[in-house]
């Protein structure tokens, strides 16, 4: 496990939101959860306050410590899927409780976390430097208007269909 890893800020539900994502995705668990001192201003003294868990063995922290900083889509995380059935899979986990779809893969999970759900096949079909230029134009046009991306749309848009 390298040295680099993301570190989420909540409002009051770390745990919550952590416990949410380990649940979604293989190969993720808990793995400390540290709670707040007396003494540390906008945090219940004993509430979860810093998370440290693995998203599909990426560590990741997350803190609960008040409003003052949000979430938002400027930071994402990336799911690459091998299929639809990944992607109809994750893009429904991630949207389960309250989550919004975006657009062109991107989603916002119930508790404010971008994410892209986005098949390995996309980047085949736009960026791979044997793509065809007119079929990767299609394609991203066709991706453009999905919310939830859908492999066999792309695939006929590169082939002109």
């Amino acid at each position: 496990m390298g040295i680099v890893h993301p570190h989420l800020w909540y409002s009051d539900n770390a745990l919550e939101a952590a416990e949410f994502y380990v649940s979604v995705f293989p190969n993720s668990r808990i793995l400390d959860v540290v709670h707040a001192p007396a003494d540390m201003p906008g945090v219940t003294k004993g509430a979860p306050f810093v998370v440290t868990f693995e998203l599909d063995g990426q560590r990741v922290d997350a803190i609960s410590a008040g409003p003052s900083l949000q979430l938002d889509a400027a930071f994402s995380f990336v799911v690459d899927c091998a299929d639809q059935a990944e992607i109809d899979h994750y893009w429904d986990a991630l949207l389960a409780g309250g989550g919004q779809e975006v657009a062109c893969g991107w989603l916002t999970d119930r508790f404010g976390l971008s994410w892209q759900v986005v098949p390995t096949r996309l980047m085949e079909l736009t960026l791979s430097p044997d793509a065809d230029p007119e079929g990767a134009a299609r394609t991203t046009q066709v991706m453009l208007t999905q919310k939830k991306l859908d492999i066999a749309a792309l695939e006929a848009a590169y082939r002109g269909e």
